[in-house]
């Protein structure tokens, strides 16, 4: 899952963080621009795009649905109001870059939440994230998470709460239920049918159940560090999905077993975060890893493995440390628990020989907060310089 923030220090400018299941943070700097325009850059993607708001107003009419103006807390975008979207902001029909998602996502929820609750002053928003794109690591929730928060604040619809001196600061149970519903209808727009796990994470942080379409948040979880490494192999979700239905239609008493067993592992690992707060012995490390051992076996027979995952769990297990694969699977990224008395000296061999595979890793943190306001003093240097720029 995921999360972010923003800070008000200066009237009128707003950052935002947040970030997906690791503590790997998107931010968002909203600040007031060019009075009548809408600007929006995300650096990441290449996308620097400006609209008069007259028109963004015009566009809104002629795209309005009655959700928009009915009880409905955050509506569902639909066909026919993204063509027009798309139409607009010149992106190709069936178009499924990262920049032409982010934009379409951008415009379906400026348009949406203003015609909620009142026009979206003109402003200026940049998005800089630490999340790599198409990874499997929720960056498409991060951004939706934190547009919702900022485009939200401007209108008036949630409050600012960070008051003056304050690092960081977050919103209600109330006003982040809000930021969700809004996140999970921009996750609509870039992926058409998400679970909205990636938003839910993204929003309140920690840790969360899924279960059968119902996302709970468990209650005390502890901050956990890990390894994150990214093999860079491309893999689509939708066909390692049908690989594993097809497999559990062709031997389900063999894979249904299986998979109670993988839903067996979360209640256990469940159990063992909750206990963990309230007793922080190092004895659970040794049970958390085993259950990383399992499960990434599990996978394997499911068949959302891949020999890259392969490898980095033999390269890390070579360094003493305990490896599954996270996301889809068939690539994309692993995660390495890292033990409270892991020496530094072995993270940085294990480091050394993943990026001699050609992969890239990032050393992190799993249960952070959720989307936050930050002050300005509360951001390190990168994060400064990348949303200082213009």
């Amino acid at each position: 899952g995921g999360q972010f923030p923003r800070k008000l220090g200066h009237p009128g400018r707003t950052r935002l963080g947040r970030h997906g299941p690791a503590d790997l943070r998107t931010f968002l700097r909203l600040r007031p621009s060019a009075e009548g325009r809408v600007c929006v850059r995300l650096p990441g993607v290449g996308v620097v795009r400006s609209w008069d708001t007259p028109r963004l107003q015009a566009l809104r009419r002629g795209v309005a649905g009655k959700s928009w103006e009915e009880e409905t807390a955050a509506p569902a975008p639909w066909g026919e109001q993204l063509d027009t979207l798309r139409e607009f902001a010149g992106i190709a029909a069936g178009a499924s870059a990262p920049e032409s998602l982010a934009t379409l996502a951008f415009l379906y929820m400026c348009l949406a939440i203003s015609a909620k609750y009142g026009d979206v002053p003109s402003v200026d928003i940049l998005v800089w994230s630490e999340l790599p794109t198409g990874a499997g690591l929720g960056s498409s929730a991060a951004f939706a998470v934190c547009l919702a928060a900022a485009l939200l604040t401007a209108c008036g619809a949630i409050s600012c709460p960070l008051k003056e001196g304050e690092p960081t600061a977050r919103w209600t149970e109330e006003e982040l239920t809000l930021i969700n519903s809004w996140a999970f209808q921009g996750e609509r727009v870039i992926h058409g049918n998400p679970s909205g796990v990636d938003n839910a994470v993204g929003t309140w942080g920690g840790a969360l159940r899924y279960q059968s379409g119902k996302i709970t948040p468990l209650k005390r979880v502890p901050m956990l560090r890990i390894l994150l490494t990214n093999t860079k192999i491309p893999r689509s979700t939708k066909v390692l999905v049908a690989g594993v239905k097809e497999k559990l239609l062709k031997f389900p008493a063999i894979m249904n077993p299986v998979l109670d067993s993988i839903d067996a592992i979360s209640q256990e690992c469940q159990s063992v975060l909750e206990a963990m707060p309230a007793n922080p012995s190092p004895e659970y490390y040794p049970v958390l890893e085993e259950l990383f051992d399992i499960n990434q076996h599990h996978l394997n027979v499911i068949g959302v493995g891949h020999p890259s995952l392969d490898r980095l769990c033999r390269v890390t297990a070579s360094h003493g440390l305990h490896s599954k694969l996270t996301g889809a699977g068939g690539g994309g990224c692993g995660i390495t628990l890292l033990r409270p008395d892991t020496s530094p000296l072995a993270v940085e061999a294990a480091k050394r020989d993943l990026c001699a595979c050609g992969f890239e890793c990032w050393e992190t943190s799993i249960g952070a907060p959720g989307v936050t306001l930050h002050s300005s003093s509360s951001l390190n240097t990168e994060v400064l310089h990348a949303l200082s720029k213009s």
